[in-house]
Formats: structure tokens, C-alpha cells, sequence
């Protein structure tokens, strides 16, 4: 199985779009917290919905339960509060508690899915951790950062 994962911020929608088209992209998991935030530009929930259904064919589905809590982003974004080890702590735990591995469906994760969120890149992204996190617990995923 592999699973996806991409930012939009500094990039343009033609890159974006594109990279999912490139790679057949089949569905979007929106792993956000906030979804329709102002400065997601292309990447606000409804709009993203409909240039995914037009541009790539694919889905969109909101994945709250793979987003940090609000108390969780909001330390993390004063990053004097909260370091990115203690943020990546805090989230692992998170998932663990929700119990992601057994609470989401493996088997929609047939179709080529990506999980989308804002950073640029997977270092400090939680994207990266779902991914990680359900590799780790399912087993034989292929992680893929576009």
C-alpha cells in the first residue's frame, strides 16, 4: 500500500494540481484542523473539493480525527511554548489515544489517497506522522511526500 502525502503552501495550483494528477491521485484525506481558512487560497475545502473533481478526478474527504487539537496547534505555532519534538510527542499520543489504526477504514486507503496539509514540506508536518504512525501500525506502507 502506499500512501501519499502533500502541502500546498509555496506552491502554485498549477504545481499542485498537477503533482496529484502526475501520480493518479484518487482521493484527497484532508488532515487539517482548520479546512476553510481564508489564507488556503485553492486549498479552502469547497474549493479544493471542486478543482480535485475537475482537475484530477479525485475525491475530497475531511479527516479531523488525523488533525491536532486546537490547544495542540495553537503551542506548537508559538514555538517558543512548544518545541516540534514535544509537538511530535503530543500528536503520536493523540493518535494512539483516538486509536487511528483501527478507527479508519485500511481498505480505503486501496484507492491512491493522499493526506493533505499547509507546510511546504513533511519535516515539521503532522502529515508526515499520520503517514508514519499508519505505516507503522498496518505495516508494509510505502510512504510518498510529493
Amino acid at each position: 500500500m502506499e500512501i501519499f502525502t502533500i502541502g500546498f503552501t509555496k506552491t502554485t495550483a498549477e504545481n499542485f494540481f498537477g503533482r496529484l494528477k502526475a501520480n493518479e491521485i484518487e482521493r484527497l484525506l484532508d488532515v487539517r484542523l482548520n479546512n476553510r481558512s481564508q489564507l488556503a487560497g485553492f486549498a479552502k475545502r469547497d474549493d479544493l473539493a471542486y478543482f480535485l473533481r475537475e482537475l484530477v478526478g479525485a475525491r475530497y474527504e475531511h479527516a479531523p480525527e488525523l488533525a491536532p487539537t486546537e490547544e495542540i496547534l495553537s503551542s506548537f505555532k508559538k514555538k517558543a511554548v512548544m518545541p516540534w519534538p514535544q509537538y511530535e510527542d503530543l500528536f503520536l499520543a493523540l493518535m494512539q489515544k483516538r486509536r487511528v489504526e483501527v478507527t479508519l477504514d485500511k481498505s480505503s486507503f486501496a484507492c491512491r489517497t493522499v493526506l493533505l496539509c499547509s507546510e511546504a514540506t513533511p519535516d515539521n508536518c503532522h502529515r508526515r506522522l499520520v503517514a508514519e504512525y499508519l505505516a507503522d501500525r498496518w505495516g508494509e506502507v510505502q510512504i510518498i511526500h510529493l
